[in-house]
């Protein structure tokens, strides 16, 4: 009988524990419209005290990086979670002029034994639900550090910010300039293969030379990231910072699709891992904002567009 009631206590226990919505929170953020599919990089760090909820969320849009304090509740029987009253930039802002609309998150929590997940939306108040679209987000818990001690040192000692910056001209002038050939780290190589590949974005490029920097994202906290270009390393261990770490790559043309990925080394002093990586064809870059961890590497998806060739008359 004692047994019996100590198993039926440790089953309660465990599904409170995967009803809480209590720890670090990672994933992209996404508007799509006719004419916009921008994402964003969230991180949310939420305590959850009763039925209310208190944290801080930090995220990257474009060329800015904010942190801010939210609130709200969360129904432990629904596995609702409510954020109220969050600034967030308008997706089709430009970097002249950035506009906030006023959003409250909505999200559920779900858990399964692969990992824990919010999935939502950062919803608009309703007189402005003509103008910002909702914005949906696939959160993912990262269990690692998402300790009682660092979450509650987290909230106990942040400090709003608020930051506008973009790579000029002098950052990749004085950048490590990386040769892309096969290295060997067999650590590294190990590690790699053991960890998911997320597809975070992908390209189509107008032409096969290509210069690529990667920038810390934000903050320079520490963070080291390896590099592998089709499933190859081709560079470890790079320290990432306001100056570039610069590759001039050449896709393969024997692949429909190339691939560039973004593996962690560590998670700096403010996981998780983040990058500013600028792709330059020649005529136009694209930036991307990578997340890795140390579960899952960033990837992007490069193709080359397709010259129309033109029929002889």
């Amino acid at each position: 009988m004692k047994r019996t009631l100590i198993i039926i206590f440790l089953h309660i226990s465990l599904c409170v524990n995967a009803q809480s919505v209590f720890g670090y929170w990672y994933g992209f953020a996404n508007v799509k419209t006719s004419g916009s599919a921008n994402n964003y990089l969230v991180e949310l760090i939420l305590n959850q005290d009763k039925g209310f909820v208190k944290g801080v969320l930090n995220y990257y849009f474009k060329n800015t990086y904010r942190s801010l304090q939210v609130k709200g509740n969360y129904n432990t029987a629904t596995r609702e979670l409510n954020l109220y009253e969050i600034p967030i930039p308008y997706h089709a802002s430009t970097s002249d002029l950035e506009v906030f609309c006023i959003m409250n998150l909505r999200a559920t929590l779900m858990v399964a034994k692969a990992g824990s997940n919010l999935k939502g939306a950062f919803v608009s108040l309703p007189q402005y639900k003509y103008t910002c679209a909702d914005i949906n987000f696939n959160l993912r818990l990262n269990a690692d550090i998402s300790k009682e001690d660092s979450v509650l040192r987290s909230i106990r000692e942040y400090k709003e910010t608020f930051q506008v910056w973009k790579p000029s001209f002098t950052d990749t002038a004085v950048a490590v300039n990386i040769i892309p050939r096969k290295v060997i780290n067999y650590v590294i190589e190990k590690e790699y293969t053991e960890r998911e590949n997320e597809i975070v974005n992908e390209i189509e490029v107008g032409s096969d030379s290509l210069k690529v920097d990667f920038y810390d994202n934000g903050e320079v906290d520490g963070d080291s990231i390896s590099i592998f270009y089709n499933n190859k390393l081709i560079a470890f261990h790079q320290m990432l910072s306001t100056r570039a770490v610069h590759f001039d790559f050449v896709l393969d043309s024997t692949r429909e699709v190339n691939e560039l990925t973004m593996f962690a080394d560590n998670l700096g002093s403010i996981p998780p891992n983040t990058a500013l990586m600028i792709i330059d064809d020649g005529k136009k870059r694209y930036e991307s904002r990578l997340s890795s961890n140390l579960q899952k590497n960033a990837t992007i998806r490069i193709k080359r567009k397709k010259v129309k060739s033109s029929s002889s008359q």
